[in-house]
């Protein structure tokens, strides 16, 4: 019998039904069954990939993308390389804002995937004509043939997540999960996958994870803009100094804050205990997963799951360069590596 090739005609084949790991070591001692969706998995190396694929090809069923155009986007950088690597496929030019907090690793990735990069100042207000936000605007009103993804204020970003993530993980655990934790940045991810996991089950409950110095877990509390709680911090991809629409709060039960330090250890000792080389904001997720069993929410039967969003790679500057943790006071007598680096001369 004649064998055909087997193949991907490209490589966004390969976005979406990533992995469910179980966490054993991490989580000694802890209460509960704890099970990791590792989003590093996809080809992008990060849950970016599934709203980049889901709202170009939307935008081209609608006729607003034509071969040629230029796509825009705001991103702290897993967005941005997305929808570079989708732009690459299917013959569309890219042009990104990028906040100067995204790890130098980050922005060369931007840089070697073909995309056209801004770097702007992180720590200026969202309407600050030098923000991400009004920059990308900005461009969009000048590039002729340019679309604006607007990740934030787009429903197909949760759409994307309802339709994949979701079902992913309702599939994985059959039926059985009883907790989501995730980050939040534009919410997409949270908002989606939980819209869909609550359709099948309304009693899973769903936490997010929030960085001090965003303003969603106080929006999420008392639906109040705060800019008191606003101020500068670290983590990369979680939290917001706006309130996204695509954010829906309705579909999430409560938010926990994370400091940068604990996330960045958190995500250092996933590597170490787990074999599992993911992002900071995964550092956050699992750091925000620890404080909740602390808390006492998850019991013996429970099935927690955790949304681990991209890879370590991105971060080789940041958290898992050693003098970068210096610089940031993030290192002491416990996070020394006991392992390190000897030549041999």
């Amino acid at each position: 019998m004649k064998q055909e090739i087997q193949a991907h005609n490209n490589v966004l084949e390969l976005i979406g039904n990533t992995p469910l790991i179980k966490l054993n070591n991490i989580t000694s001692g802890m209460k509960g069954n704890y099970f990791a969706k590792v989003e590093a998995f996809n080809p992008g190396h990060s849950t970016k990939d599934r709203i980049a694929l889901h709202i170009i090809e939307e935008a081209e069923r609608k006729g607003i993308l034509s071969p040629g155009d230029t796509i825009i986007e705001t991103t702290s950088g897993n967005t941005g390389f997305s929808i570079a690597m989708v732009s690459i496929i299917k013959g569309y030019e890219c042009v990104l804002a990028v906040s100067s907090k995204s790890s130098k690793d980050k922005i060369d990735m931007l840089k070697t995937m073909g995309a056209k990069v801004y770097v702007c100042p992180a720590h200026v207000s969202a309407d600050d004509p030098r923000s991400y936000y009004e920059v990308a605007k900005r461009l969009h009103n000048e590039i002729n043939g340019s679309v604006y993804i607007n990740q934030y204020f787009n429903e197909l970003n949760i759409d994307a997540h309802y339709h994949t993530t979701g079902p992913e993980i309702w599939n994985q655990t059959a039926g059985k999960i009883t907790h989501l934790v995730a980050c939040s940045g534009t919410g997409g991810t949270i908002s989606g996958t939980a819209r869909f996991l609550k359709e099948q089950n309304p009693e899973i409950k769903v936490i997010g994870i929030d960085a001090y110095g965003s303003v969603l877990q106080k929006y999420h509390q008392t639906r109040q803009f705060d800019a008191n709680e606003i101020y500068p911090y670290r983590i990369e991809g979680l939290g917001k100094n706006l309130i996204p629409t695509a954010t829906d709060f309705d579909q999430i039960d409560a938010f926990i804050k994370v400091t940068d330090e604990s996330s960045a250890h958190a995500a250092r000792e996933l590597a170490k205990t787990e074999g599992l080389f993911v992002g900071y904001t995964s550092g956050a997720a699992m750091q925000g997963l620890k404080q909740l069993e602390e808390e006492g929410i998850f019991s013996e039967e429970d099935n927690i799951v955790v949304i681990f969003p991209d890879h370590g790679s991105r971060y080789m500057s940041k958290i898992y360069n050693d003098e970068w943790m210096e610089q940031q006071g993030f290192t002491d007598a416990k996070s020394q590596d006991t392992v390190g680096i000897e030549y041999i001369k």
